[in-house]
């Protein structure tokens, strides 16, 4: 029998060069290009940006959905910038241009996913790591 796929996933500010902190992770699965979502799991991104708590996928599983809340994110980090210069936050919207991404991908039984995010409050981009 064939062990079912796993994932992980780091999250990368690449406006600062640093890790993201305290970024919560859904982790939806399904099987089948057809079934409906499943919730999965939660998780937050600790202080190296790394999800270390997300569950193992069940068996079966042909596609994981990962939805990062980075909004509140965007707005602490701009809160800490506004406090260390003494000034007031810019009112440049609610935090973020993307509020959440979202990653979808496909995955087959016994293998391993790392799907790292790089992140910025306006853009972002993913691919598979190792």
């Amino acid at each position: 029998m064939t062990a079912p796929a796993s994932v992980s996933t780091h999250i990368l500010d690449t406006s600062v060069g640093c890790p993201a902190e305290g970024v919560a992770v859904e982790v939806a699965v399904r099987s089948g290009a057809d079934a409906p979502w499943a919730a999965h799991g939660a998780s937050k991104t600790d202080a190296d940006g790394r999800c270390k708590e997300l569950p193992a996928l069940p068996e079966g599983t042909t596609h994981v959905r990962l939805c990062f809340e980075v909004e509140p994110y965007f707005i602490r980090i701009r809160q800490q910038e506004a406090e260390a210069q003494q000034a007031a936050p810019r009112a440049r919207g609610s935090g973020a241009f993307f509020p959440e991404v979202v990653i979808t991908f496909a995955v087959e039984p016994g293998e391993h996913y790392h799907v790292p995010l790089l992140l910025n409050p306006f853009g972002y981009s993913v691919y598979r790591g190792s």
